[in-house]
C-alpha cells in the first residue's frame, strides 16, 4: 500500500479515479469516523437548552448548504432561501395535517415542494445576473409572505400545530424533545452533506462551479449555463425545503414569523461568514451566528438589569442586532473567505506538522 495513503506529502494522483476520491488519506476517513462516535454522544454530553442550539444549528446547515449550492458554487445571489424553507415547511404541514402521511413522507415531500417552486423562481436567472437578480429572489420573498399572510389554507400565517412523531416505539415527548430529534436531523445532515459532495465531483457540480467563474467561457467549453442555474436553484431550494420541514416538526408548529425576510438575511450571513462556496462553511457560519446570538443575548440581559446606561438608552436591546451586522462587515472587510479558510490554514498547519515548511 503507498504511503501516501497514510501520510500526504505530496500529490501522488496519477488518474481522474484518484482525484474524484473524497478522502486523500486514511487519516482523514479515521478522524471523522472518530468525529461521527463523538456526534452519537453529544446528547448525553450537553444540557438541553444547548442541545436545542444544537438542533437549530443543523437544521440551519441543511439550509446554507442549499444556499451555498445557488450562492456560493454557482454565483447566484439568492436573498430569499427563508421563503423556499417556508414552502417546505408549509408542504409538510399540509401533508401531515391534511392527508396524514408521516414525517418520514412528509418532509421529502416538502424538499420536493422547494425544488419545484425554486425551478420556477429561477428561471429569471436565464437573464438576470447580480443585483437584478438578487432583487427577483427577494421579491420571491415579499410575494410568498404576503401569500401566506393571505390565504386561508395556511391559517393567513398562523400557527399550523403538527402531529407528533414516534419512531421506532420512540415518541417526542417534552422531557426527550431535544435528543429525540438530534437523533432525527443528524442523519439527515450527513445524508444531504454527502449528497451534495458527490453531485460537487460530478460534471454537474463542475458545470456549477465553471459557470460561477465565467459562464460565457463556460458556454464556449460546451456547458450549458441555464441548465446549470436551474439545476442550482433546484437542488438549493430542495435542500431549503427539507430545512423547513424539519424545523416544522422541531417548533411543533409552523408561523409565518419564522420564515420571514429576517431569516434569509440570516442564512446568508451564515454562508458569508462560514465562507461561500465551502461544505465547512456551511456548518462553522451557522455554529458561529448562533453562538454569537446567545452570547449577545446573555450580555444584554446583565447590561439590561445593571442600569449602567441612562433612561432610555436603550444599549441591550440594539447590542444583538450590532453585533450581527459588525460581524459580518468585519468578514466582509478581513476575511472574506470566511471561517472556513481558518479550518483550512488549520489543516494545513497539522498536516505540515512539526516542519515549518
Amino acid at each position: 500500500m503507498p504511503a501516501s495513503r497514510f501520510t500526504q506529502t505530496g500529490n501522488y494522483r496519477t488518474g481522474y479515479r484518484q482525484d474524484q476520491t473524497i478522502f486523500a488519506t486514511y487519516a482523514e476517513q479515521a478522524s471523522l469516523i472518530a468525529l461521527l462516535l463523538l456526534l452519537l454522544l453529544v446528547p448525553q454530553l450537553l444540557p438541553k437548552t444547548v442541545l436545542r442550539d444544537v438542533n437549530m444549528i443543523m437544521i440551519y446547515a441543511v439550509a446554507v448548504i442549499g444556499l451555498n449550492i445557488t450562492t456560493g458554487y454557482t454565483g447566484l445571489i439568492n436573498i430569499g432561501q427563508a421563503a423556499f424553507m417556508g414552502v417546505g415547511a408549509y408542504a409538510t404541514a399540509l401533508a401531515a395535517t391534511r392527508w396524514n402521511l408521516p414525517f418520514f413522507l412528509a418532509i421529502p415531500l416538502g424538499g420536493v415542494a422547494g425544488a419545484v417552486i425554486g425551478t420556477v423562481v429561477g428561471l429569471p436567472s436565464l437573464r438576470l445576473k447580480y443585483l437584478y437578480l438578487a432583487v427577483a429572489t427577494l421579491a420571491f420573498q415579499i410575494i410568498f409572505e404576503w401569500g401566506v399572510g393571505h390565504s386561508p389554507l395556511l391559517e393567513q400565517g398562523g400557527a399550523i400545530s403538527l402531529p407528533t412523531v414516534q419512531v421506532f416505539g420512540v415518541r417526542d415527548t417534552f422531557l426527550n424533545h431535544n435528543a429525540f430529534w438530534y437523533y432525527l436531523i443528524l442523519p439527515v445532515l450527513i445524508v444531504l452533506a454527502l449528497l451534495w459532495r458527490n453531485v460537487l465531483r460530478t460534471r454537474h457540480g463542475r458545470a456549477m462551479i465553471a459557470v460561477r467563474d465565467n459562464d460565457r467561457a463556460a458556454a464556449a467549453m460546451g456547458i450549458n449555463p441555464g441548465r446549470s442555474k436551474l439545476t442550482a436553484f433546484m437542488l438549493g431550494s430542495f435542500y431549503a425545503g427539507i430545512a423547513g420541514g424539519l424545523f416544522a416538526y422541531f417548533q411543533k408548529a409552523v408561523v409565518i414569523e419564522d420564515y420571514g425576510l429576517h431569516i434569509s438575511v440570516q442564512l446568508l450571513a451564515m454562508a458569508i461568514v462560514g465562507g461561500l462556496g465551502s461544505m465547512p462553511g456551511s456548518f462553522l457560519g451557522p455554529m458561529f451566528i448562533v453562538a454569537l446570538d446567545r452570547i449577545m443575548e446573555a450580555l444584554s440581559q446583565k447590561l439590561g438589569g445593571a442600569n449602567l446606561f441612562p433612561a432610555g438608552v436603550d444599549v441591550a436591546t440594539a447590542l444583538r442586532p450590532l453585533s450581527f451586522g459588525l460581524a459580518i462587515v468585519l468578514f466582509l472587510m478581513y476575511e472574506p473567505r470566511g471561517l472556513a479558510n481558518w479550518w483550512r490554514l488549520v489543516r494545513l498547519y497539522f498536516k505540515k506538522w512539526p516542519f515549518k515548511f
